[in-house]
């Protein structure tokens, strides 16, 4: 990517939270559905070999969103979202989203990795777009691209890097895929769900938008000694 093609991603009104930091540390950045996101750190074919062992990539500028409150989960289900049939555990959907029981009636969409889907903007058009007061019992919507930043750790060594930062055990045994934890994460509250990315051992992590330089700072402290680091966007494309 030559300088001229850089995206600047102060030029956007969507990005990350902690856009700031990710400039220092050397990323470039890409538009994807509107926002920039870290595509790489200038070394993608390396960036390949770090998230293998220990990688964190900022997932902040892509769609997500949230339901919650009597009637959520049907409502979901008549449009055509596949959700899971108990808390803390989360289902792939037909366009590459996910979307995750938190509690019986809250319901957390995270968008597809490569920013092509729109689950989240059509749920919550049509959310919007149906008459008030409502026949049945809807819930309301919650707006988790806000609220919540998303990272992904990935790599062989993360569940012994999450162990320095929480106290669930998030070896494959003990947490298989599809497994959502809600849990206290370097002092802050969070959420984890795993989700591998083929033979690599993957991660969403999901927390207060407020503090996601902390806890980013907080993840990359953790993985030093496993010789983790930042990784673009672009790496979970060769995963």
């Amino acid at each position: 990517m030559s300088a001229e093609q850089q995206i600047q991603p102060e030029h956007f009104a969507r990005r990350s939270f902690l856009y700031r930091t990710l400039v220092k540390a050397g990323a470039r950045f890409v538009e994807i559905n509107g926002a920039a996101v870290a595509e790489d750190f200038g070394a993608p074919e390396v960036e390949v070999q770090t998230a293998r062992r220990m990688g964190l990539a900022d997932l902040s500028p892509l769609p997500r969103s949230g339901f919650k409150g009597q009637g959520t989960v049907e409502w979901l289900s008549a449009q055509g979202v596949d959700v899971p049939g108990e808390s803390n555990r989360a289902l792939r959907q037909s366009d590459g989203a996910l979307a995750l029981r938190l509690a019986p009636s809250e319901i957390m969409i995270l968008g597809d990795l490569a920013g092509q889907g729109d689950l989240p903007a059509k749920l919550n058009q049509a959310w919007d777009s149906e008459a008030l007061p409502p026949k049945t019992p809807r819930g309301f919507p919650l707006p988790r691209d806000e609220t919540h930043a998303w990272f992904l750790v990935m790599g062989t060594q993360a569940s012994a890097m999450f162990a320095k930062l929480c106290a669930v055990d998030l070896r494959p045994q003990s947490f298989p895929g599809g497994q959502v934890a809600q849990t206290s994460l370097a002092k802050m509250t969070g959420t984890i769900l795993r989700d591998d990315k083929g033979e690599t051992p993957a991660f969403h992590v999901l927390a207060d938008s407020a503090s996601a330089d902390y806890l980013w700072g907080c993840l990359l402290d953790a993985m030093a000694e496993f010789e983790g680091g930042p990784v673009g966007l672009a790496v979970l494309r060769d995963l």
